[in-house]
């Protein structure tokens, strides 16, 4: 049996993902930015609602993966408020300047997390050496990594994320996602051998609003969507995908 993880950054997408037959949730805010942390209500009402587990980002901006102390700072309070919040989990990921996993964020973060679970963000994705990484977490005591095998998608990746889903040996789960399509999601599965996949299952979804100033936008840069453009998780794409795993 494979794990099903969907990235949804609302409730209502959570509540999408769990009737679609996901397994797990990763809660998230803004997508655009590939996710950030999401409101401590969402965390809470999530888990009033679901009965399936939560896990929460962590990542106080969009952009790279080098953190301030201030950041820092920020990231563990936000883990103190996600795991008092009923979080099962949260998901962050740290660098150093030169490409390597920032060992020392990273233990202080997993322990200020514990007892929640532990998941390793695509920051991995940007690490000059994966192989290093992959080790480098598994000693840390993480419980699972998300990579799309440092290509733009996990299919593109395969040969990378079967590597180190070997090298693994069931230490940590490499959990190959990025880019992941109904139609492909069994061959990744098949050829990688991994055991949990993650994805998001977004679709349009027309703002109700009748009345629309076309003079004014609040976001800063044109190509993010506007104030009527949304994008909300698909219950039927996330069956497609559940069902081409049966």
């Amino acid at each position: 049996m494979v794990t099903i993880e969907l990235c949804v950054e609302s409730v209502e997408g959570a509540l999408a993902a769990e009737a679609g037959g996901a397994n797990r949730v990763e809660l998230c805010a803004d997508l655009v930015e590939g996710g950030i942390t999401p409101s401590i209500g969402s965390v809470r009402l999530a888990k009033e609602r679901l009965s399936i587990p939560v896990m929460t980002m962590v990542r106080p901006r969009g952009g790279d993966f080098l953190y301030s102390d201030v950041e820092r700072e920020i990231m563990l309070t936000d883990i103190a408020a996600i795991r008092d919040a009923g979080s099962d989990g949260v998901v962050f990921g740290c660098l150093q300047p030169d490409g390597a996993l920032d060992v020392d964020l990273m233990r202080e973060l997993t322990a200020a997390a514990r007892p929640m679970q532990v998941t390793c963000h695509r920051a991995f994705d940007m690490t000059v050496d994966p192989r290093r990484a992959l080790d480098e977490l598994t000693e840390l005591g993480i419980e699972r990594v998300l990579t799309s095998g440092q290509e733009v998608d996990a299919m593109l990746g395969r040969s990378l994320l079967a590597e180190l889903v070997e090298r693994a040996n069931d230490r940590i789960i490499v959990m190959p996602g990025g880019g992941i399509l109904p139609e492909r999601i069994r061959d990744l599965v098949e050829t990688t051998g991994c055991q949990d996949v993650h994805f998001a299952a977004l679709g349009d979804d027309e703002s109700p609003m009748e009345y629309r100033n076309p003079r004014c936008a609040m976001g800063a840069r044109p190509e993010v969507p506007g104030e009527y453009d949304r994008v909300a998780t698909d219950v039927d794409l996330v069956r497609r995908f559940v069902s081409a795993l049966a």
